[in-house]
């Protein structure tokens, strides 16, 4: 408790770092606050109780409750998520997109200029079915004055939110568009407890200690995974220039266990929409269709779970192979005088890397669809809906990482000024501890 106290005493005790944590608490209130103002013509009243379900309800968590509220911040930050996983694959696909990958700060200033772009056409799509999942009796004054000025008070919204989170990277802590995200997540967790310990009462006290206990659990699992890392050692020649002379170093390649993140699981249930749409449009011609619509639809059946584990599994394959790319590795130690032992520079250095990463890339994917699954398994254990979503699922993995990210940037600042890390032994694993960066 002692070290705890002289650590907080520290971090404020670094003016920078102060001004940042405050200045990020500050923007934060304010997303939170925007996100109870109630769109202009909506009677809050009326609108549905007991929050949105299905995708609805896995975007109103993310969302913080602004979705089912139907405020000006109803759908947050998402929009630009979206641009910027289509950002993402253009880099792949579109030759230009690739050419300003590798230019480097200009490169990716224009690329964060198309997103914020893209994000105008996509929210004001997304707006019009948002439109459409207002209960009716809450419109005041329905038409199409309602329907264009919410258009543009949610792409409003939703610009402001982006702004939010670039101005918390720019003078806060941590990543300003993960961070709202977090905050939003976080902010179902107090309602979400209390209804649980509400729901198992005395009576069950017990119970709800042991589903704290797997909590804790599976929180350890999620850091784990985030954490892990799989170390290629990298020798670097000795070099001479002019009158020094640089001795041999001995670094890493750290490959991440879980490159992809929590975009495979976003890719997944995605995807697992498609079946009991697809099922509904038959579902009156055919009895299998009707199966297939029913069981889709229930994300506790275990087809389901079982589908969707599989495509967990194999997006996480795909979007490690368009994230990290051995041959870029391979010619960024090659150019830099750097091999790893034991292995000839150039191709057979990338197919080694190839081979490492595929092999770490199954565990990690089992283990990300088991975490996926587990909120599906809570809720069969007899958790209440709103508890069990923060079991695992893309809730848990991006308030994780959040949390990681902006831990390994306090303890950057403590270390800069020479001040004791916040861990007595061992350190937080963040991007600024790589030794060889990763090419996107």
């Amino acid at each position: 408790m002692k070290k705890f106290i002289e650590t907080i005493k520290n971090i404020f005790a670094i003016e920078d770092l102060r001004t940042r944590i405050f200045n990020t608490l500050f923007f934060i209130a304010i997303y939170r606050l925007g996100s109870y103002v109630v769109l202009p013509g909506v009677d809050a009243s009326r609108l549905k109780q007991g929050g949105a379900e299905g995708l609805f309800g896995i975007l109103d968590t993310l969302l913080g409750g602004a979705f089912s509220h139907a405020s000006i911040f109803a759908l947050g930050i998402m929009p630009y998520i979206s641009a910027s996983i289509v950002l993402q694959l253009l880099t792949i696909a579109v030759p230009y997109f690739q050419k300003l990958q590798k230019e480097g700060e200009s490169g990716r200033k224009k690329i964060n200029q198309y997103t914020r772009i893209l994000t105008i056409p996509i929210v004001m799509a997304q707006s019009v079915g948002f439109i459409a999942t207002i209960n009716a009796e809450a419109i005041i004054a329905p038409g199409p004055l309602f329907t264009i000025s919410t258009m543009l008070i949610i792409t409003a919204g939703t610009l402001f939110c982006m702004w939010l989170g670039e101005k918390i990277t720019d003078k806060g802590i941590g990543n300003g568009i993960s961070m709202i995200i977090m905050i939003g997540i976080v902010s179902r967790f107090p309602g979400a407890i209390i209804g649980e310990a509400a729901a198992k009462g005395m009576r069950g006290s017990l119970i709800f200690l042991i589903e704290l206990v797997v909590l804790f659990l599976v929180v350890m699992a999620v850091i784990v995974l985030t954490q892990a890392v799989r170390r290629i050692p990298v020798q670097y020649a000795k070099q001479v220039g002019g009158t020094t002379q640089l001795n041999a170093q001995r670094q890493f390649i750290p490959l991440k266990v879980n490159a992809a993140g929590v975009m495979p699981i976003i890719f997944a249930q995605s995807l697992m929409f498609v079946p009991a749409i697809l099922a509904s449009v038959w579902q009156n011609d055919s009895d299998t269709a009707s199966y297939i619509g029913q069981k889709f639809s229930d994300y506790t059946s275990w087809q389901y779970n079982l589908v969707f584990a599989t495509l967990i599994i194999v997006f996480t394959y795909f979007y490690t192979a368009i994230s990290v790319n051995p041959n870029q590795i391979a010619d960024d130690l090659k150019r830099s005088g750097g091999f790893v032992p034991g292995v000839k520079p150039g191709r057979d250095t990338s197919e080694h890397i190839d081979e490492v990463l595929t092999h770490i890339t199954l565990p990690g994917a089992i283990v990300l669809a088991l975490i996926a699954i587990f909120p599906a398994l809570a809720l069969l254990a007899g958790v209440t809906r709103p508890f069990s979503a923060f079991y695992g699922g893309t809730s848990l993995i991006i308030m994780v990482g959040v949390v990681l990210d902006t831990l390994n940037q306090v303890e950057s600042y403590l270390l800069m000024r020479h001040y004791d890390g916040m861990m007595k032994t061992g350190k937080l694993r963040g991007r600024s501890t790589q030794n060889v960066a990763l090419a996107s």
